[in-house]
């Protein structure tokens, strides 16, 4: 009677503690692979706590077609990652860790407490009784020429050998939180190309403000308005000054079509609309009103309730002959043109554009030019706006590639 040896249980290596790396261990532990998981900061998850800072927005809950349509330019590929693990199957995975979620006013998904630490807590516990070995200040520094993982440890550098790996390392921006794009050179070594790395869900940069508006308005936020590039519908919402130039939610939902007009022709204009909710024809009767003894200052704040930081932007630039044309001076309210001239840098950004394009990767998100090896989450060269979507779609590609990687490590065995 003859027995067949029993196969060795499959050891991979996961590079990088955030969701995507987070998500894609729990799968494979669940898969029977033994995990190691090496992370360089002293904690897992750093950049995933900061983001519940102020609210743990985990996701979206707008129809399926709109919340694809967040994706820009890579919609089609982010879509497939997302058809086996989307917005309700993200809320049901976090209700299996015994954390529930609503829905805010704006559509957005938030635990219930708003943290995003008894989730992380949850989660960890969850993966530690799968087995996954998680191993922190642990930095990646490459291969060596045996093909062996190079990891730098507070005692000395290792070299991990594995029979698959995935690279979860984040984008560009918060490199005291980790994501510091250091990998980008040794991918490009093994012939992998990567996309640039851009700041993304960032701030802009004007030519100058004045001393008066940065000194007294810098911080200042600017709600209930507009703002739009040419040819394009306005979105409402809100943003700040700042002493350079502008930042906040509404800017960021735009950034990445200023990035890349900036791109192209070095500036980009965006037209403010400081009074959304009130129309050209009767912001242009109220204006017309004759102002007596008020200066114009007053005449603004009683006839159009601009002040503050509104006017002052406005004072900053309209050019002086549009005060003493009311009709002109509403039609400038309307669209206040802002020229912008560079994207804040890298590290100040939420999140990064670029990295390792779709075109390098298989179905299963593994690098082309390094057969074993998978990629997942903020790595991979695809952005979008703040609203739960980077989170939602750093979940589905770590759980993309880790079922890739099973399908790799069984056909492997046959």
């Amino acid at each position: 009677m003859t027995t067949t040896a029993q196969q060795p249980t499959p050891r991979v290596a996961i590079i990088g503690g955030g969701p995507a790396g987070l998500m894609a261990a729990e799968v494979l532990a669940q898969g029977g692979v033994q995990v190691a998981l090496y992370d360089a900061m002293p904690s897992v998850g750093r950049k995933f706590l900061l983001a519940g800072v102020g609210g743990m927005n985990i996701t979206h809950a707008e129809a399926k077609p709109a919340f694809i349509s967040r994706y820009g330019q890579r919609q089609v590929e982010v879509a497939e990652l997302l058809q086996d693990f989307d917005a309700d199957a993200l809320r049901t995975w976090i209700n299996g860790l015994g954390i529930d979620t609503f829905v805010g006013t704006s559509g957005r998904v938030f635990p219930t407490d708003m943290k995003a630490a008894p989730l992380l807590r949850a989660w960890l516990k969850r993966l530690r009784e799968l087995g996954v070995q998680i191993h922190t200040r642990q930095r990646w520094l490459g291969w060596d020429a045996q093909g062996a993982l190079r990891i730098s440890s507070p005692t000395g550098e290792l070299e991990v050998s594995a029979d698959a790996t995935l690279l979860a390392l984040g984008g560009g921006s918060w490199a005291r939180l980790g994501s510091d794009g250091a990998w980008v050179p040794l991918l490009q070594a093994r012939g992998v190309q990567i996309a640039p790395l851009q700041a993304s869900n960032c701030g802009f940069d004007v030519s100058a403000w004045s001393p008066f508006l940065r000194d007294k308005f810098a911080g200042a936020p600017l709600k209930n308005v507009s703002l739009c590039l040419a040819g394009a519908a306005p979105r409402l919402g809100e943003f700040v000054l700042t002493a350079g130039g502008i930042e906040g939610s509404l800017v960021y939902a735009l950034s990445a079509a200023i990035r890349e007009t900036i791109n192209q022709h070095g500036s980009a204009i965006v037209h403010l609309d400081l009074l959304p909710q009130t129309p050209l024809t009767k912001l242009q009767s109220a204006l017309s009103k004759p102002r007596g003894t008020h200066s114009m200052a007053k005449h603004l704040h009683r006839q159009a309730g601009l002040d503050g930081a509104k006017a002052a932007l406005l004072r900053e630039r309209a050019s002086a002959e549009c005060f003493n044309d009311p009709l002109q001076l509403a039609k400038v309210i309307k669209a206040l043109p802002i020229t912008l001239i560079r994207p804040r840098p890298l590290d100040e950004a939420i999140s990064s554009a670029g990295g390792v394009p779709f075109e390098q990767l298989d179905a299963h998100l593994m690098l082309k030019p390094l057969p074993g090896t998978f990629c997942a989450g903020e790595m991979l060269d695809w952005e979008a706006p703040t609203g739960g979507y980077l989170l939602t779609a750093c979940f589905a590609s770590g759980r993309r590639a880790a079922q890739g990687m099973l399908k790799w490590l069984q056909r492997r065995a046959e």
